[in-house]
C-alpha cells in the first residue's frame, strides 16, 4: 500500500529486456530484495541493489497496461516506498495497481488528463486519483477526461512538472469507489 506522495525522481539507468534499473538515493534506505517501490505508480519488486540504485523486473502485462515501456535511459521517474503503518497518510490509499493510461492534454498547473471511458465512474469532484503516483485531488471530472490542480511543489519535486500534452500517464481510480460499486451491484446469478 503506497499514499501517493512521491518521495522522489529517481531514474532509469538502464534497460535490458525486463529488467530495469534505476538510480535513486531515498528510497535506497533499507531497502531489501524483494522490497516494493511504486515506480509512476506502478507497484514492483525489486531484485537487485548496489551502491546507485536497484534493479526491478517488469513484465509484459505491466508494459502493456502502464506508461513504464515509454521510459528511456535518463527518464525520470516518480519514486515511492510503500507505507508502514506508523506513517502519516498524507495522500490516500494507493495500491499501484494502475487502473489505464491517460493522455495529458493540458499541462500542469491546471493538469488535463483524458482517460478511458470506463474509469470516468469512479471520479467525482474533489475525490482523489493517483496520476503517474502523485495522489491529487480532482477538480473536475467529465466522460472522457478530468482536471486536477498541481501545486508548484509537486510540479518541481515529480515529473508532473515536466510532462506536457501528448504524454502518457498512468492513472489509479480511488480502491474505495471500485468496493462501493461492487458493493451495490446486484448479485448476478
Amino acid at each position: 500500500m503506497f499514499t501517493g506522495i512521491v518521495e522522489e525522481l529517481g531514474r532509469l539507468r538502464t534497460r535490458d529486456g525486463e529488467r530495469f534499473a534505476f538510480s535513486a538515493g531515498t528510497v535506497l534506505d533499507d531497502l531489501k530484495i524483494g522490497d516494493s517501490v511504486a515506480h509512476n505508480g506502478v507497484c514492483l519488486t525489486v531484485v537487485g541493489i548496489d551502491a546507485n540504485g536497484y534493479a526491478v523486473d517488469v513484465v509484459d502485462e505491466t508494459l502493456a497496461r502502464s506508461n513504464l515501456g515509454d521510459l528511456r535511459p535518463g527518464d525520470p521517474v516518480n519514486l515511492e516506498r510503500p507505507v508502514r503503518l506508523s506513517d502519516r497518510l498524507g495522500g490516500h490509499l494507493v495500491q499501484g495497481h494502475v487502473d489505464g493510461v491517460g493522455t495529458i492534454t493540458q499541462a500542469a498547473p491546471d493538469l488535463r488528463v483524458t482517460l478511458p471511458a470506463q474509469l470516468s465512474r469512479y471520479l467525482v469532484e474533489k475525490g482523489s486519483i493517483t496520476v503517474d503516483g502523485c495522489s491529487l485531488t480532482v477538480v473536475a471530472a467529465s466522460d472522457d477526461w478530468f482536471s486536477v490542480a498541481v501545486i508548484p511543489h509537486t510540479a518541481a519535486v515529480t515529473t508532473l512538472g515536466q510532462k506536457g500534452p501528448g504524454d502518457r500517464v498512468n492513472l489509479e481510480v480511488d480502491v474505495l469507489a471500485k468496493y462501493v460499486e461492487r458493493l451495490l451491484i446486484p448479485t448476478r446469478s
